[in-house]
């Protein structure tokens, strides 16, 4: 995954995230370690993915079927809770760009917050059943994170913040990445695959220090 680009930037993690995919948020333990680890060495950049990004579709019982267990693996291998009163809602349509864009939000407002944001909001719709299509959950959120609400709601709605949020998509297709968690590390050959989803923290910690 080497590029003329990349091979300028200093060493750096790609995290390739979707807060609304289920494996995400069993990963957000490991990548938070993993941030604390290697502080001042490795700095973790956050890229949305879109995993249902633009989706219009009300969910189908058997969507919630395949949902539900895919919420029960998650929760098997990773030890996160999930609140499954989500899958008593009626016509919930789930559209990931909304939290997506959110994180953008945050990315540009407060940069050093970005990669805590994932989880909140990963948090709040898999631990909590809170609507996170939602702006004013999305900016709710923020503000409970230590952002201001005002600033949050408007950069969240600004024409700037969407396409930055969907250059992130393309990004990621351009790479090749359509699972979540993609892990990259940036190395002086480029970046190089750290993991294309879930795996936990002892399975990443010694090989990536070595």
């Amino acid at each position: 995954m080497a590029d003329a680009t990349s091979a300028l930037e200093p060493p750096h993690f790609l995290y390739i995230v979707d807060p609304m995919c289920s494996w995400c948020y069993g990963f957000s333990g490991v990548i938070a370690a993993l941030a604390a680890q290697f502080e001042g060495r490795l700095p973790v950049r956050i890229n949305v993915g879109g995993l249902r990004a633009g989706n219009t579709r009300a969910m189908s019982a058997d969507d919630k079927a395949y949902i539900k267990g895919a919420w029960q693996r998650v929760g098997e291998a990773s030890g996160r809770s999930f609140d499954f009163a989500f899958f008593e809602r009626e016509g919930f349509v789930y559209d990931t760009e909304p939290a997506c864009r959110a994180v953008v939000t945050m990315r540009t407002l407060a940069p050093e917050r970005a990669l805590s944001f994932v989880g909140v909001i990963s948090q709040a719709f898999y631990g909590a059943n809170q609507d996170t299509t939602d702006a004013d959950v999305l900016a709710d959120l923020a503000r409970e994170h230590g952002v201001d609400r005002t600033a949050f709601a408007e950069t969240f709605i600004a024409p700037d913040t969407r396409n930055a949020t969907f250059h992130d998509f393309l990004t990621a297709q351009q790479m090749g990445v359509h699972g979540f968690p993609t892990l990259l590390a940036k190395t002086g050959q480029g970046y190089q695959l750290v993991t294309n989803g879930f795996r936990p923290l002892e399975a990443l910690a010694d090989p990536l220090e070595r």
